[in-house]
Formats: C-alpha cells, sequence, structure tokens
C-alpha cells in the first residue's frame, strides 16, 4: 500500500477532544473524575474520528497555503471548490446539483442546529430514527422542540426501518422535520433505494422537513455505492442535503461542510442568521478541495484497511466472545455490538470498559438517544494494533466480571 494506516501517532498535546475531551463528553465529568488507568494508558474507541494520518496531498495543499503567509477574512468565491466538490458526487453517485444550492457552514451540527430552528416553531416536533446520533436529540433540545423516535428493528444485528411506525409518527400534524441519518450511525447500514423510496414517500405524503445528514457516505465497504436521498428524490424542494469530506478525510477539526439546500428562502435565512456572515477559514477551504481533487487513491486504501480492521474483529468476537451480536456494517468505520447477553446486569458499559479494561467507548442510551440498551459503538479507525490491543482488555474484563 502507498499510505501507511499501521503507524501509531501520539495525539497527546494537540487540544485533541480524543485524548483530553473524554470525561466530559462520555461521563459529564471534568478533570476531577479518576480512573484505575493513566489517561496516555487508555485505549480509545470513542469519538468518531480517524487515529490515522491526513492524506499527505491535502497536507500538501495546506502547506502551500500557509506559504501566502496572509490569512485574512476568507469566503468561497469563484467555481474552483463547487467544481471539485460536484465532480466528487457525479464520480462516486452519479448525482448533481446547481450551484447556488450549495451552501457552508463550519460543520453538519451547527446547520442542525441552525435549520431545526429555522424549520419548525416552537410547538412543532421533530422525527428521527432511533439508535441515533446523539446530536440529533441535542439539536431539538437546543431549539426547545421536542423530539419523537421512530425505533428500528433489530433482527440480530441486522437493522432496519419500522415504515409502519415512522408513518404513524410522520402523521402527527406537529411533527414537521424529520432527520435522516444515510449512512446510518451508529447501525452502520447504507439504506438501498427500496427503502429510501418508502421513506421518501412519507415525508412527501406529510410535507415534511427532509434533512439528510449523508456525512458518512464516502466511508463505506469496498465496491459499495452511495445512493444519495436527493438522487431518489430529485424534484422535492424541502431536502436538504449534509455532506462534508471532514469525516471521511479525517479532518472534523478543521470545521467546513457541505449543506446543500434546495429552498431559496430557507438559504436566505440561513444567511441572515449566519453568525460568520459567510467567512469560512482559509486553511478549511483548501484542504476539503483538495480531498476532492486528489484524495481518491487514499480513501480507496482507507476503505481497504477498513474492511480488514472489520474482518479482524468479527472474527475476533466470534472466537473469543461468542455471545456478542455483530454485523459487518456496510458503510461507517463505527462497530455497533450488541453485548445485552453478555452482560446484562451492566447499566453503564462505558463507565465499566474505562474503569474495568482502560478501554474508552460509547454506547447506551445516553449517548445514542433511544433503542441503544446494551450496545457499544467501537471505532475501528486505527491501527489493528490498537484494535487488538483494547479488544483483549475488554476480553480479559468481562471474564474478571463474571
Amino acid at each position: 500500500m502507498k499510505y501507511d494506516f499501521d503507524e501509531i501517532i501520539d495525539r497527546r498535546n494537540t487540544n485533541a477532544m480524543n485524548t483530553d475531551g473524554f470525561r466530559g463528553y462520555i461521563f459529564h465529568a471534568g478533570p476531577e473524575m479518576k480512573f484505575p488507568y493513566a489517561d496516555e494508558d487508555f485505549v480509545r474507541m470513542w469519538v468518531a474520528d480517524m487515529e490515522f494520518a491526513v492524506a499527505p496531498e491535502i497536507r500538501q495543499a495546506i502547506k502551500d497555503r500557509v506559504d501566502k503567509r496572509i490569512f485574512g477574512y476568507s469566503m468561497v468565491f469563484g467555481d474552483d471548490y463547487y467544481r471539485a466538490f460536484s465532480k466528487w458526487c457525479e464520480d462516486r453517485y452519479g448525482w448533481s446539483f446547481p450551484q447556488e444550492e450549495l451552501t457552508f457552514t463550519p460543520g453538519i451540527i451547527p446547520a442542525l442546529y441552525e435549520l431545526v430552528g429555522d424549520l419548525t416553531a416552537p410547538d412543532e416536533k421533530v422525527l428521527i430514527t432511533s439508535p441515533s446520533y446523539g446530536y440529533f436529540l441535542h439539536a431539538a433540545e437546543f431549539n426547545h422542540r421536542e423530539l419523537v423516535c421512530s425505533r428500528l428493528k433489530n433482527d440480530n444485528g441486522f437493522f432496519t426501518i419500522d415504515y409502519d411506525d415512522l408513518e404513524k409518527k410522520a402523521a402527527d400534524p406537529k411533527v414537521k422535520l424529520l432527520i435522516w441519518c444515510n449512512p446510518h450511525n451508529p447501525t452502520g447500514r447504507m439504506w438501498t433505494r427500496e427503502e429510501t423510496e418508502r421513506v421518501c414517500e412519507i415525508v412527501k405524503k406529510h410535507d415534511l422537513w427532509f434533512i439528510s445528514d449523508e456525512i458518512h457516505c464516502d466511508l463505506i465497504r469496498s465496491g459499495r455505492r452511495h445512493i444519495p436521498t436527493a438522487k431518489v428524490m430529485p424534484d422535492y424542494p424541502k431536502l436538504i442535503t449534509c455532506m462534508s469530506a471532514s469525516k471521511t478525510f479525517n479532518m472534523a477539526g478543521l470545521m467546513f461542510s457541505n449543506i446543500i439546500v434546495r429552498d431559496p428562502a430557507v438559504r436566505q435565512l440561513m444567511a441572515e442568521h449566519d453568525k460568520l456572515f459567510g467567512c469560512v477559514n482559509p486553511l478549511s477551504v483548501t484542504a476539503s478541495q483538495a480531498a476532492y481533487e486528489k484524495g481518491g487513491a487514499w480513501l480507496e486504501e482507507l476503505k481497504s484497511y477498513l474492511d480488514d480492521n472489520f474482518r479482524f474483529v468479527e472474527s475476533f468476537l466470534k472466537e473469543n466472545l461468542p455471545e456478542a451480536v455483530f454485523k459487518l456494517p456496510e458503510a461507517t468505520y463505527l462497530a455497533w455490538v450488541d453485548l445485552s447477553r453478555v452482560l446484562p446486569d451492566e447499566p453503564d458499559l462505558p463507565g465499566f470498559f474505562a474503569n474495568k479494561a482502560g478501554v474508552l467507548l460509547e454506547g447506551g442510551n445516553s449517548l445514542f438517544v433511544d433503542n441503544a440498551e446494551g450496545f457499544i459503538r467501537l471505532n475501528l479507525a486505527m491501527p489493528r494494533s490498537i484494535i487488538e490491543k483494547g479488544l483483549k482488555r475488554m476480553v480479559e474484563a468481562i471474564k474478571n466480571r463474571k
């Protein structure tokens, strides 16, 4: 392989949330929270960024921009960025969109916080499927909107949509917005065209606003092809698509996302409410454009490495923890593992593994909203040696408890 995904990179002293932010995020605690393990001894399998170096092509583009030596107020001018991103979408998904629909935010989370408030009234509701990415809930809470959950069906680790339940909840006249995750975090499902079509019919029938969070759309198993929701419903005016190079290329800290908004009135409202008045980080734009123009080879090798990581975890669990339920996900670099038969009486799985195994991970309803009890989410975007170390620690802690 041209790129080295086995390299172990020390992320300490870089203000990384991965190394320094786990107490606040996972445990809602401060530095006073102590563990039997030193912080540097933890195996970190929690927050969804990667332990891999950013592609050298992207790093070089950033260095070249740094050499320009001035970082004044910046916006996205001209067509260069749109052409790069649009070509990526056409090549990878067979989908295109008009340039005027492309807007930018410093991340998809800020976009969700803004759009929930823009698209719904204070007495209206937001619908999601669960388990769910926690910030779908937080976006509703931030805007004081009621959240409604439609639980996905779980068939021995394979998740599907409960269309009857989703339809029933979408029919509530107070429900005005569906936030959709495609591919789905945390289960790793890539929704098929048929599944997406059925959801789109429910959305159209009840005239809902529709936000499709597709940040994981390039992190898919090798040989698969993402189907944008916008490709399935090409003419629906109330659809908003969220994408970013940040997750794909491990640049989340650069805070830059693509929000494709069909409704011109909503685009205008977003512009009026934009606290950055259209400004962007110049290094973020450079990095994202370089990713779309030069990052394809790195991504293909990354996907191959992740495929092998998932197969390793599948084999390890079958051999060492057969009661665990795990299906190879179709997308993401996140393993969604059911431990309800392994640790049925353990109410706090992240706390258990942090204290007893020295492994940081996420799981349960406190982090994934609903329908997540007994599950953990493991980040596998790291060298395989670290994954093996973490899994061995987890198995040993489970054996000791039993």
